[in-house]
């Protein structure tokens, strides 16, 4: 097997994990993870959504979970070198963090997002592809002059909950879009599980044959109908060197019920059974990398640490194996 021997995992339980939660996760709690997940090496965080809170109230406490974490104790000596995402789909968004930025507590990365497929994207966004691209082409720069990184994500790569296949080439099309705009990296995404390993392997590939800088690429899966990890493994071997994922596979389509409220989200659930979608478990992912001899930089026990906690906090068993059975030994037990 040919694969990469050192990776850099992005958590993103905070923003992604918690927003498909159907109750409101206190803003104390979103801070205690976030500092753990920092205190445990990583340097990629997604920590909140600027949008309207209206339609997603999981994150009404945006700007209390920003300044949270700029004014920890815990991390002070280490924020410095980490980086924050906040999400910002659209315009208002977009200025919120540039304004958060120059008051002290903004993130140091803006995230935005196309599909490929129009449908998926218009219930995302609100607006076309045509509309969007032409907004994002006004505020990346905007965004970047600001002291903001940028990241362009590309979803439905493998297809579309809603429109069915999806052409892999577009995706690279829109990719190369991105870097062409202003955007610092670029993430390629499975949001609702439709990807298998082959077209895994297949779709990397090309993307490396035509933009060849692993460093600019993010690898982010869910693993709705169990391909996860063995998708992780084919990117692996493409050659893919920046992953996401969230602690215990939380998270998906922003909840449409918050805390005993109906809320818009983004519409109805894709999903059949929407308890049993999410991204690819953090603690199985480094306990796995960890195994292959993949150096992730990450202290594996305390990652296992964070992902019993998150199941207190969001007060259900969730999908991590790795918190149940540990990791493997390195040494005789001397029973």
């Amino acid at each position: 097997m040919n694969y990469p021997k050192k990776v850099t995992i992005g958590d993103i339980t905070v923003r992604d994990g918690f927003q498909h939660e159907e109750k409101f996760i206190p803003t104390e709690a979103k801070i205690w993870v976030a500092e753990q997940l920092i205190l445990a090496g990583f340097k990629y965080i997604e920590v909140t959504n600027l949008g309207n809170p209206q339609g997603m109230p999981q994150f009404r406490d945006a700007d209390e979970v920003l300044k949270g974490l700029r004014s920890s104790k815990k991390i002070a000596h280490l924020i410095q070198d980490k980086i924050i995402t906040a999400i910002t789909i659209r315009e208002k968004a977009i200025e919120r963090a540039i304004e958060a930025r120059k008051n002290g507590y903004g993130p140091d990365r803006i995230l935005l997002m196309v599909s490929t497929s129009e449908s998926h994207h218009k219930i995302n966004s609100g607006m076309t592809l045509d509309e969007y691209w032409k907004m994002a082409e006004k505020y990346v720069p905007k965004a970047r002059e600001a002291g903001l990184k940028v990241n362009g994500t590309v979803s439905t790569i493998w297809g579309c909950p809603i429109e069915g296949p999806t052409d892999m080439k577009k995706a690279i099309e829109f990719a190369r879009r991105w870097f062409d705009i202003g955007a610092n990296d670029v993430e390629h995404a499975d949001h609702d599980g439709s990807a298998s390993p082959d077209r895994v392997y297949q779709y990397y590939s090309m993307l490396l044959d035509a933009i060849p800088r692993p460093e600019k690429h993010i690898v982010h899966f869910h693993t709705t109908r169990g391909w996860g990890l063995a998708n992780v493994l084919a990117a692996l071997q493409a050659g893919m060197v920046n992953y996401e994922s969230t602690m215990g596979g939380i998270g998906g389509q922003p909840a449409n019920f918050v805390s005993g409220i109906p809320v818009t989200g983004t519409g109805s659930y894709y999903y059949k059974d929407p308890n049993i979608v999410g991204l690819v478990s953090t603690e199985d992912m480094v306990v796995m990398m960890d195994e292959m001899g993949i150096d992730t930089g990450l202290d594996v026990d305390k990652v296992l640490e964070i992902g019993q906690m998150v199941e207190r906090i969001v007060g259900r068993r969730l999908r991590s194996e790795a918190i149940k059975n540990g990791r493997i030994p390195k040494t005789m037990s001397g029973r």
